[in-house]
């Protein structure tokens, strides 16, 4: 396991060398920035989406809390990380692909998701992709799910506005500071109680991603 964390490590660097935008941190997230995100979820969650999963540290984190590895779906845009997920978690299923485009896959055999743990680096994604993400999450989620999304900032780094136009809401539900750098994690949840409201994006909502 040891060999592993290293070898991922210098993974995810080699990762970041080549696309830091991308990549958006200079080490893979720490095991209580790990812990952290997943506090809220178990077995009883159900099937959980996990996006941006760079070298599984949330993975390991989710499975150590119960959920069943045949229960996750790992979406992962970047080939290397793809391709060791896989190896690593052969009974979830491993989608290379943007996360952007979730909406137009199916999942779980129609069962829908009770969490969505993102390890994107959203604050640099421009508003019209982050809107495409969260639609496309919450359109697989039942209608009581969870997003979950860390940051290194100093706010929820989905903008007031657009959390507001879509019918969301976030909670900052703790941080950490020894992740290197110091991280915090948002709880986002509809404010709507109808599950196909994200569907209705309006044009002002377009103007605003635009």
């Amino acid at each position: 396991m040891k060999q592993q964390r290293i070898a991922e490590t210098f993974g995810f660097l080699r990762a970041w060398l080549k696309n830091p935008l991308r990549v958006a941190a200079v080490a893979p997230s720490g095991r209580a920035l790990a812990n952290l995100i997943t506090c809220e979820i178990s077995r009883e969650t159900g099937p959980v989406i996990e996006l941006g999963p760079g070298t599984g540290a949330f993975t390991r984190a989710l499975i150590a809390r119960g959920v069943r590895e045949e229960d996750l779906t790992l979406i992962e845009f970047g080939s290397e990380f793809a391709a060791a997920l896989h190896f690593h978690y052969p009974r979830a299923r491993t989608l290379w692909m943007d996360a952007a485009r979730l909406r137009t896959i199916d999942l779980f055999d129609g069962r829908l998701a009770g969490a969505v743990v993102s390890g994107l680096p959203v604050l640099s994604m421009p508003p019209r992709k982050v809107i495409a993400i969260l639609t496309g999450a919450f359109r697989k989620m039942r209608p009581d799910g969870a997003f979950y999304q860390f940051t290194y900032g100093p706010r929820c780094p989905v903008p007031l506005r657009l959390l507001d136009h879509l019918g969301l809401q976030a909670e900052r539900i703790g941080g950490t500071l020894v992740n290197l750098p110091p991280a915090a994690v948002y709880r986002i949840r509809r404010t709507h109680p109808n599950p196909f409201h994200l569907d209705r994006v309006s044009l002002r909502q377009r103007e605003l991603a635009g």
